[in-house]
């Protein structure tokens, strides 16, 4: 089950710890509950942490996800999965790989930040996501999925997302999509389960989609 780890607080580890918040949602807010009836049990999501798992994220911004593939399985073949690994070839060896000039940059601005992921683990929240969106290349958005998914964190959410956005819109009946301010601060009321919430709407988003043809 989710457990009370202060300063991290609540984590994700197992199937009962999602079907926990996912009860705890269904309980405070009718929409959740009518949601999670169409949507079934809601995934686990989990992700290993580390360089690697931050790395794949670079890589998969702005392309399709067979191209994010293919460029992460060339990386892996070249052993391009640890910091150290990274930070001792050039950019064009990157790029020879399937990066960007741009990704490149990211990539070794990430292996030179020296983070210690290990204590990443421990550390509230909030603190993760600033120590990771002082690298160049890693906004909000994937350090609060990194916290989330890596970390296990329960109650992270990540309003800058379109799905989640488009989500929120259409289980809240909304008038238009809301902006990341706004949706940050309407996710105030799910906590401590707001990654739960997360994956609720991201799963009725997709059973909406596929109903009812959302381009």
């Amino acid at each position: 089950m989710a457990e009370d780890a202060q300063p991290v607080g609540r984590l994700i580890r197992s199937d009962a710890c999602v079907a926990e918040g996912a009860a705890w949602l269904a309980a405070r807010e009718p929409r959740f509950a009518f949601a999670l009836d169409r949507t079934g049990p809601l995934p686990l999501r989990l992700r290993p942490d580390g360089f690697a798992q931050l790395l794949s994220a670079i890589v998969s911004q702005q392309v399709s996800v067979a191209s994010a593939r293919a460029i992460q399985a060339r990386l892996e073949a070249a052993g391009m999965v640890t910091p150290q690994a990274v930070a001792e070839v050039s950019h064009d060896d990157l790029r020879a790989l399937g990066l960007s000039r741009q990704k490149a940059t990211y990539a070794q601005a990430l292996a030179q930040a020296g983070i210690d992921f290990d204590a990443l683990r421990a550390m509230p929240t909030e603190a993760v996501i600033k120590r990771l969106v002082a690298v160049k290349g890693i906004g909000v958005w994937t350090a609060e999925i990194y916290a989330m998914f890596s970390l296990g964190r329960a109650d992270v959410f990540a309003p800058g997302d379109l799905a989640l956005q488009e989500g929120a819109r259409v289980l809240f009946d909304l008038p238009e999509r809301p902006r990341e301010k706004a949706l940050r601060e309407m996710a105030r009321d799910w906590a401590p389960w707001r990654s739960v919430a997360a994956r609720a709407l991201w799963a009725y988003y997709h059973v909406e989609k596929k109903r009812e043809g959302i381009a």
